[in-house]
């Protein structure tokens, strides 16, 4: 199958989606060594230097359940919003979302010595696809995806993480971060790109 026979059957951004979900698979696979190499950590971060933490410790994740639920929620919202914003800016959002997150582990969370996981960028991700649905003309869709996210948040400062966790040991604060960090890079976006009013279409 040539390049161009790939590109025409797998558009660019799907391309991608794939790769991602691929390299949190392998990071998956490489054990406990791997992920305590680099998960988030306080102290190795602070004391160590070792930045690179703060982007890997939101790649690798806790045991299988935890990755088969963070990619199935990952898939999801790649079907729901792959189209309503560029690659470039679907990245900005996911570093700035994981920027927010870190930062409000570091200052907020002095307790935690510990991190690992994609659901902080991924409440990042929804609430920048419902501004990017705003935006784009499908209000009631964003309004009651905007609703939700919210009532979830307010139930997780209230309640603590929803029943469908399971035994997972859910990091709340992280969702609420992340959704932060979504908001914050929506309007950065709507900041630079005031007259895009329609979704992008597909890139290939």
């Amino acid at each position: 199958m040539s390049d161009n026979t790939v590109q025409n059957w797998l558009p660019r951004r799907h391309r991608l989606t794939l790769a991602f979900v691929a390299v949190i698979l392998l990071l998956s696979a490489g054990g406990d060594s791997l992920r305590d190499l680099l998960r988030y950590e306080r102290i190795a971060i602070l004391q160590n230097h070792q930045y690179w933490r703060l982007i890997t410790g939101h790649l690798v994740h806790g045991s299988w359940q935890h990755v088969w639920l963070n990619l199935a929620g990952f898939l999801l919202m790649s079907a729901l919003f792959l189209n309503t914003y560029t690659v470039w800016q679907w990245i900005c959002v996911g570093l700035i979302s994981m920027f927010t997150i870190d930062l409000g582990l570091l200052c907020l969370m002095p307790q935690l010595f510990w991190y690992v996981g994609l659901s902080g960028v991924l409440h990042g991700i929804l609430s920048a696809g419902a501004m990017a649905w705003w935006r784009a003309g499908s209000r009631p869709m964003a309004a009651m995806l905007a609703v939700t996210l919210l009532g979830k948040l307010i139930w997780e400062q209230w309640q603590g993480a929803l029943p469908l966790s399971g035994n997972l040991n859910v990091i709340v604060n992280a969702h609420l971060y992340g959704a932060a960090g979504g908001l914050i890079a929506a309007a950065m976006l709507q900041i630079k790109y005031p007259a895009r009013r329609k979704l992008p279409q597909n890139q290939t």
